[in-house]
């Protein structure tokens, strides 16, 4: 099975590659869906409370807002919360990609490159823009200001370092049409449409 790392900072356009992925017949992991199915498991959350307090879960799971606002500006938090979730992701990842009757997966994840995944894939895409209109399409799509959208930005790799790392980048500061074009292009440098063989 041919594995590709999809990944892109904050407001970059990774779920619209992702969706375009998809649509092509692409099977898409999503790590940050994952994050989330974990995090409303019983024993996840027992451990999130003993190491930050009961205030931090809800009934339903993660108290997101309190947690985001702990670990953007803790970065031995973040390092806690990453410690008890990232195991548990890449290893229901790694379940939900053996299930897959595919030549190929494409794998979602956020912090690709920070987490030493990159080196589990056969190749890496990674979507860019400018800062500015990613700051712009977070404000409009998630309602966060743009103090918490750069707090969030300042917790990864910055984009340029990304950049260099990819196997190929995907630039999105134009139409979407102009995206299509891109990872066509990809595709066919992969051998799309992938077959058993």
């Amino acid at each position: 099975m041919k594995r590709i790392g999809l990944t892109g900072s904050i407001g970059s356009g990774k779920s619209t590659v992702a969706r375009m992925l998809s649509q092509r017949g692409i099977p898409v992991l999503d790590a940050d869906q994952v994050a989330r199915e974990v995090s409303r498991d019983p024993q996840t959350l027992a451990e999130v409370s003993k190491a930050f307090g009961p205030e931090y879960i809800t009934q339903e799971g993660l108290n997101r807002p309190k947690v985001a606002a702990l670990v953007f500006q803790n970065p031995q938090a973040r390092e806690t919360l990453n410690s008890i979730i990232h195991p548990r992701v890449r290893a229901r990842m790694l379940e939900l990609e053996q299930n897959l009757n595919s030549p190929v997966v494409v794998q979602d994840i956020p912090l690709l490159f920070e987490g030493g995944l990159d080196h589990t894939m056969d190749a890496t895409i990674v979507v860019d823009a400018p800062l500015e209109q990613r700051i712009e399409r977070v404000m409009v799509r998630d309602g966060l200001t743009r103090e918490q959208i750069l707090a969030r930005d300042h917790t990864q790799m910055p984009a340029s370092e990304k950049r260099k790392r990819a196997t190929f980048v995907i630039q999105n500061e134009a139409s979407l049409e102009r995206v299509e074009a891109q990872l066509e292009y990809i595709l066919d440098e992969l051998g799309w449409p992938f077959s058993e063989a």
